[in-house]
């Protein structure tokens, strides 16, 4: 007596991907830049490469030492788009991110402007009570 097993053809379907935004005004820009820069000497392009690994390198080191990381990171890997595709990939995800993140910003509500003021507020408080507590010199004098 054959059995047959029918699986249900819904419960295992996959949802169809959600449609990708649009990419910034920059990333399109980009990506003709990218299309051009492929015409240039060797000597030229080379000299891109080790711009853009320097800039990096230079913008890793800023993740642990002070200066601009966030905003130097991209120019180089922007750089690198020119000629590996793979930091094209990661440039552009994380533009697309950077621009979710900007309108998510832009759409905060009044409790949540309020509550982060209240946060920065206490915390400058709590730095100062630290200040006169323990008496940490805050000011040269």
């Amino acid at each position: 007596m054959p059995t047959e097993t029918h699986e249900s053809a819904g419960a295992f379907a996959a949802s169809p991907p959600p449609p990708q935004p649009d990419p910034p005004a920059v990333v399109k820009k980009l990506q003709r830049r990218r299309r051009s820069h492929r015409e240039h000497g060797t000597i030229y392009r080379a000299a891109f490469v080790v711009a853009g690994a320097v800039i990096v390198l230079g913008g890793l080191v800023m993740l642990v030492l002070p200066g601009p990381a966030f905003l130097v990171i991209p120019l180089g890997l922007a750089i690198l788009s020119l000629e590996f595709p793979w930091a094209g990939r990661l440039l552009d995800t994380a533009l697309v991110h950077a621009e979710q993140a900007k309108e998510k910003a832009a759409n905060t509500s009044r409790s949540q402007k309020i509550l982060t003021g209240v946060a920065i507020a206490a915390a400058a408080a709590a730095f100062i009570v630290a200040a006169i507590l323990y008496d940490i010199p805050v000011l040269p004098v």
